[in-house]
């Protein structure tokens, strides 16, 4: 199976994206297409002794973050990006994955990949490790910032099935973002939302999560709109930041030196729980509802997290969530 990857796209392209694609090949049974400027990625692949199951694709042209999204990809076709998911479209990759523009990365699998029938907007779903028994997934990441109860019922029936066949959850708990508990709280789309998730078969929703339920494990899926998702997964992530400068100041003062018995020990849980946080362990997200794979992440990603938005891609591809997920029947108006 081969992944095309965006060379080019992130601020530390293209060395940290060749050396992501060095450590996945290695560890996974994949083949790696890295598109982008041919004689430099050859330069950098030469100082691993040029390994297996990685090709290149020669790309011209860059979206840069500063460009509008559309017109990037549209002006630029032989963009690093672009060239990546037409080689999806084209069968010649089994999914595609950018560190680069958001939106570019976006609009090239809108360009290139059709909607799947009967969904109507497709969603990125991230998925984050909370210091939980098992990870959870946050669907919309971005993408739709204004949203109808509909949409959501959609984005928590897609997700439900990329936990069911991504991360082996046999019946994923549902939560719906709301400012309360009970069904009667938040806005209209909120309220409507969770009538409709109550309705709907096959979804195990648990009812509305507030937002320091979040931290908690009371869902496996936490559905929202695309403005509050992206919003949400920002947070996590500056408080991730924020701890790990603060552990990070603890280390260099030795702090664990003068601690002992049950405050040494929580002191070492609470490191392992800032690692556990870092986005750089999940790396990316997916974009669910079209008929290709399309994994895009951030773009001050290091190779840590450049490798685990395409072992996030190969996984996905390998287990076909996106046949699985077009086979499905979705709530309709």
């Amino acid at each position: 199976m081969l992944i095309a990857v965006d060379a080019a796209g992130g601020e530390y392209a293209p060395r940290e994206v060749v050396k992501a694609a060095v450590e996945a090949t290695r560890d996974y049974p994949m083949e790696i297409a890295l598109v982008g400027n041919k004689p430099i990625i050859e330069m950098l692949l030469r100082r691993y002794k040029n390994p297996r199951g990685i090709s290149i694709v020669p790309a011209s042209q860059v979206v840069e973050p500063s460009e509008d999204a559309i017109q990037g990809v549209q002006n630029k076709p032989d963009s690093s990006v672009a060239v990546a998911a037409r080689m999806v479209k084209e069968g010649e990759a089994a999914g595609f994955v950018s560190m680069g523009s958001t939106g570019a990365a976006i609009v090239a699998a809108f360009l290139n990949f059709k909607a799947i029938p009967g969904v109507d907007r497709a969603a990125l779903c991230v998925v984050v490790d909370l210091n939980q028994p098992k990870p959870t997934c946050i669907i919309d990441a971005g993408v739709n910032v204004n949203c109808k109860p509909l949409f959501l019922v959609q984005f928590a029936q897609m997700a439900s099935i990329f936990a069911q066949q991504v991360l082996d959850m046999k019946a994923p708990r549902v939560g719906l973002l709301n400012n309360g508990e009970e069904e009667k709280k938040g806005s209209t789309l909120a309220r409507e939302t969770h009538q409709r998730l109550k309705m709907t078969e096959g979804l195990n929703f648990t009812g509305n999560i507030e937002g320091f339920d979040v931290f908690k494990g009371k869902a496996d899926i936490i559905v929202t709109d695309g403005f509050t998702g992206n919003v949400l997964i920002k947070t996590i992530e500056g408080y991730s930041e924020l701890m790990q400068n603060l552990l990070s100041l603890g280390q260099i003062a030795r702090i664990d030196q003068y601690l002992t018995g049950s405050a040494l020990v929580q002191y070492a849980e609470i490191a392992a729980t800032v690692r556990r946080l870092d986005y750089n362990n999940y790396g990316g997200a997916i974009l669910l509802g079209l008929e290709g794979t399309a994994v895009v992440g951030h773009g001050r990603s290091l190779a840590k997290a450049i490798k685990s938005a395409i072992v996030l891609c190969y996984q996905a591809a390998s287990r076909h969530v996106v046949e699985t997920i077009k086979n499905a029947k979705y709530a309709t108006d």
